[in-house]
This record gives structure tokens, sequence and C-alpha cells, in this order.
């Protein structure tokens, strides 16, 4: 552990905006300071997190898995980052989605909207259904910007993987570089809800969005369009189980969210991304993540992570500017520095406990980085 770092997570905990934190800062492929802090459950019973916490990755998802299996089929020649959407799946031959690229919806530059609450339109979870949804959209904006969306990887994750990506997953990487904590649906997987952190009681958030957006009435409990059994929004606390509803409508196992996983873990996929570490990928595949696909644009994007040459971005004030991140929204960050070789995680579950709305945690993540970076600037001078 660090006594800093992990002062200043506690600090954070006792002002609310996260009940647990769990961190891990690593350089040259070994791990320097980590700690579990606070409590991973407080409803309906209370669980202190440990280093072994199992937390909801969210859209952490998007890199360390639809992002990693992207590269090794570009890598594998089976797919380009000029490969088109319709060149790979049926349902677009008539709709602008179809020729949306590869590099697009890895870059978010496709110009898909955000988001869109899939377990109200499809009429089922079936991809031809979810097709359906997506290739009837206008596209968010006639100016080429980066947009990021959910959309983006629910369709580069069928593209690459099918939809089914946690059976590709699991003989791809996780066997293949050792992991024995790491999953999509968890509890399915034998592991015990006392091992995971929780997430938010019921699915307030996104029902409150749903209803900003206009696809529910502020009143009704049934959504305007319905599909067989669209009761989604959940009134349970959510423990073990996907946060994300659109990823649990589709069973848990989505390209955008869905991954379950411990800090160490993470780090563990996250050495995948450096040509010095890797195992599952040749070295200068690496460069994808390194290189600014959207320049020009109103954010640094390269391939599946953002960059922190993007203003305002969460890698803070010290890391390289071709450092590339990304975030998850039940508070789960990781960002990768390939210069120093450093690499940067951080789990909470901002979600749980909390009342509406959440806590934004961007400021916490840059100074945990500021801070991390200083603990170990101050070993390599000492």
């Amino acid at each position: 552990m660090n006594k800093i770092i992990s002062q200043f997570l506690q600090e954070r905990i006792d002002a609310g905006d996260f009940p647990s934190a769990v961190y891990l800062v690593a350089e040259k492929g070994e791990i320097v300071f980590q700690d579990a802090i606070g409590y991973a459950v407080v409803e309906p019973e209370r669980i202190p997190a440990t280093l072994d916490t199992i937390y909801d990755l969210a859209s952490l998802t998007k890199p360390l898995v639809t992002g990693l299996l992207s590269a090794e089929q570009i890598e594998d020649c089976d797919i380009a980052l000029t490969t088109k959407v319709g060149d790979e799946l049926v349902g677009f031959d008539d709709s602008w989605v179809g020729d949306i690229t590869v590099l697009e919806l890895a870059s978010h530059s496709s110009g898909l909207p955000a988001w869109r609450p899939l377990y109200l339109l499809a009429r089922s979870v079936s991809p031809k259904d979810i097709a359906d949804v997506i290739s009837d959209l206008s596209q968010s904006s006639d100016v080429k910007k980066v947009e990021y969306s959910d959309l983006n990887f629910i369709l580069l994750a069928h593209l690459v993987e099918g939809p089914r990506p946690d059976t590709e997953y699991s003989l791809g990487v996780v066997e293949k570089i050792g992991l024995s904590r790491t999953s999509f649906n968890p509890i399915n997987h034998g592991f015990d809800k006392d091992e995971i952190a929780a997430s938010e009681k019921g699915n307030g958030f996104e029902r409150q969005t749903c209803i900003a957006k206009g696809y529910l009435m502020p009143e009704e409990k049934n959504p305007v369009a319905t599909a067989p059994g669209s009761d989604k929004f959940r009134d349970y606390q959510i423990w073990g189980e996907v946060h994300d509803g659109n990823a649990h409508f589709m069973g848990g196992v989505s390209g955008h969210a869905g991954l379950f996983s411990t800090a160490e873990e993470v780090f563990k996929i996250a050495l995948q991304f450096l040509p010095n570490y890797t195992t599952l990928l040749k070295p200068e595949t690496c460069a994808l993540f390194t290189t600014n696909f959207t320049k020009g644009l109103n954010e640094d994007r390269s391939f599946a992570f953002q960059l922190a040459s993007t203003k305002d971005s969460t890698a803070g004030t010290l890391m390289s500017p071709q450092s590339f991140g990304h975030l998850g929204f039940t508070g789960t960050s990781l960002w990768i520095d390939p210069v120093k070789e450093r690499i940067f995680i951080l789990l909470t579950n901002r979600t749980h406990a909390h009342p509406l709305p959440f806590v934004n945690i961007n400021s916490v993540r840059r100074h945990f980085h500021d801070l991390a970076i200083t603990e170990l600037d101050k070993k390599v001078s000492n």
C-alpha cells in the first residue's frame, strides 16, 4: 500500500463519493502499490473490500474484451480497420450503419448516438432484433466528431466475436493468461455474492434517463415501446449481476459492459496492451492503442481507448500524453502510460448505497493519478 494514496481515497469514502476503493499501481510489469479500502457491500450487510474483491467493470469491458479481441483479429487479418459493418453483419444492407468501419466503431467516430435503451426498443435479444433497432437510427450529427457510444462496441463485439463474447474471451484471454477471478456473470461461474462489490439498488438511474429522453412516461410502470417481458427495471439490490441495463437485457454478456474482475487481474489484462509485456499480441500491434486516430476532432481517441492528450481527460496532469485509458460507469478506471510502462487501476462502486445523482468522481481519478505518479517518482529518486 501507499499511505498517501490510501489516505486520500479514505477521505473520499468518508465524504460519500463511494463506499469502497481498490487500487493498484504498477511499473515495468511489477505491482508497486495496492490497497483495499472501505466496504464492498453496505446494504443489505457490511462486507469489507479486499484485494480479491470482484468489481463490475462496466465500460472497461470495451477495451479489455472487445478492444483486445478485435486487435487479435486485426493481427490475424480476419478483419481490418477498414472492414465495414455491412461486410460482416446481416441486417444493415439498406442502412448508413452498414458503411461504418471497424476503426470508426473502435474510436467512437461512427456517428452512432451515445445510447439507446435496447431493452425497451428491441423485440427480443436476438442479434437480428438488436440490429433492426440500430440500423434504423439516424446519425447523431452531420459533422464528423467523437461521440462516445455503447452502441459502437455492441456492434463491434457482434462483428468480431458474435453475440456471445464470453466464450471467445474465456478461451482467448482468461485461460491463456491464467485469470481465475474474471468473468461475465460471476454468480454463474461459482463466485459467491460476498466476493463481489455491490452496485445500485434497482435501476433508478436508467429509469430516470429513460423518462428524461421520452422512452417512459413519468408515472408509468410499463414502457411506451415494449418487448415481451420488458419490465427491465430491477427494483432489488444489484449484486453479482451487471449494473448496465442493456448488458443485463443481453444476458449479462455484451461488448460494451458485463465483465467482472479484480484489480490484480485487470492489471494482468492491461499488460497485454504494452509491447514489452504482451503475450497475446505482437508488440507492433500495440501501436493501435497509442495512435491518435481522431486528430483534429473534439477528442483524441486510439483503438478502444481515450488518449491523455484529450482536453480534461482523467489521466491527470503528470501522465505522458501518449497514455491511454478508459472509465467505467460503476466507478472503475484504467490508465496505461506506455512511455514509462506504468499502469494505474482504480476500482470503486460509486453506484452502491448512494442516492441519485451519483457523484462524478473524475476529479478523484485525476488526483489519484497525480498522487500515484508523484509517489512512483519518489521511489525512483530514492
